[in-house]
């Protein structure tokens, strides 16, 4: 698979992710756990920032891009959350480490090396906010 397809392929993906996150959150809320949703709110920022980034990146490389409004929240439940979001943020560093294995760009590398930094911190932490606005 070339670079841009697995570039599409990490858009779409942190879509989903986006969408998981701000799912989780609204639960979270719902229940008034303000901290929890805090903490999700955290997450769903970065990886709306991962997805914004990697739009951008496959805009200036001259993509077109696809439309994602078929994307859609996984099934979520705060119950279980937790081991769930550590197997998805799993995927993640594993699909930014299959890109880095890549011949990418200098601009695109730089990119996916700070989203892989983030990801493992989510994996570590499940806590969010770890990327520059």
């Amino acid at each position: 698979m070339n670079t841009t397809n697995l570039l599409h392929d990490a858009r779409a993906a942190e879509k989903e992710q986006a969408l998981f996150y701000r799912a989780l959150a609204a639960l979270a809320e719902e229940r008034g756990d303000t901290a929890l949703s805090e903490r999700l709110n955290g997450l769903h920022a970065d990886e709306q920032h991962h997805l914004s980034r990697l739009t951008a990146r496959l805009v200036e490389l001259n993509e077109p891009l696809a439309d994602l409004s078929h994307v859609a929240s996984p099934a979520v439940e705060l119950g279980e959350w937790e081991s769930v979001a550590q197997v998805r943020e799993a995927d993640e560093i594993a699909r930014y480490e299959m890109l880095l294995a890549q011949d990418i760009d200098a601009d695109t590398r730089a990119m996916i090396e700070s989203f892989l930094e983030a990801e493992r911190t989510h994996e570590r932490e499940l806590g969010g906010k770890w990327m520059d606005a």
